[in-house]
């Protein structure tokens, strides 16, 4: 069930002299990426077959998170009257693909799988109410708390069945560790690089991962705050196992922005020093979640 409605935002509150350019790319690029919603919960319900209350789960979370790409899709709209989100979508969806056809999770179990969502709602969470204390431009700023509100929730929901699948299935916290930090290093895969490329660079221009990544990530890392980190850390030593708010996920958190505030300069060098180049002949990517 929708917690929100796109035809309750306050859309008639626009302030396109708020915009931020930065923060508009991202915003382009989040919106494809949450409207493929719809492909994930297939691939879940697949991994998941046997089990009709996280099948329904899994629905329900798919209609917010496209939710959550149309809405951010019509802001980016009104940002870039120019912009065109159904035609980005569909060009992200024609080279981007999720394996669909699978009756296994790729983690190698269905505790691992929930992990691992866990991860990514724990992101997204983090990311949106980041975004929302960064923008200056109201209609946003409401889209993305209510977005982070529901990645919040969405975190709650899978922390719940991993739980009920971890009775079974007895993971040991190193594995459980293992999980989530390879989930975490994933950020930095095609699914956010080529949105990136799909969103924000015309079909003329080569997709270049390194280039596409750093440039998103140089963006994103750099309205982080200490807090946003703190909270996000605490979730992943929840889902671990480990103390969410203990002595040593306070150290961690604190190495753990240290380390995004370098990367995140490394990312704009990087993105400084790769130019655009022409396009070649349409690339095909095939992700695993």
């Amino acid at each position: 069930m929708k917690h929100w409605r796109i035809e309750d935002v306050a859309w008639d509150r626009f302030e396109p002299s708020k915009v931020d350019p930065d923060i508009l790319k991202l915003v382009k690029a989040a919106a494809v990426v949450e409207r493929n919603g719809v492909d994930y919960a297939v691939y879940l319900k697949n991994v998941f077959t046997d089990d009709p209350d996280f099948a329904q789960a899994a629905d329900n979370w798919a209609v917010e998170e496209v939710q959550h790409g149309d809405a951010l899709g019509q802001w980016a709209m009104l940002a870039d009257p120019g912009w065109d989100y159904p035609g980005a979508f569909e060009r992200y969806r024609t080279a981007y693909h999720i394996p669909l056809e699978v009756d296994a999770s790729v983690r190698g179990s269905r505790t691992g799988e929930l992990i691992a969502r866990c991860m990514v709602e724990t992101g997204t969470s983090s990311f949106y109410t980041a975004m929302a204390e960064a923008t200056a431009e109201p209609v946003l700023r409401t889209i993305a708390k209510q977005i982070a509100a529901d990645e919040y929730r969405h975190f709650k929901l899978f922390y719940d069945h991993m739980r009920r699948y971890l009775g079974r299935e007895r993971l040991g916290v190193l594995r459980r560790a293992r999980i989530a930090l390879g989930r975490v290093t994933e950020s930095e895969d095609d699914e956010l690089a080529y949105a990136y490329h799909c969103t924000n660079e015309s079909a003329s221009v080569a997709y270049d991962h390194g280039r596409c990544i750093a440039a998103y990530m140089a963006r994103a890392m750099g309205f982080y705050r200490q807090r946003h980190i703190d909270r996000a850390m605490g979730m992943m030593f929840k889902t671990i196992g480990f103390t969410p708010h203990g002595r040593i996920s306070r150290a961690a958190s604190a190495l753990a922005f240290r380390a995004m505030r370098r990367r995140g300069r490394r990312f704009a060098r990087i993105e400084a020093d790769r130019p655009m180049t022409a396009s070649p002949a349409a690339t095909s990517l095939r992700a695993a979640e």
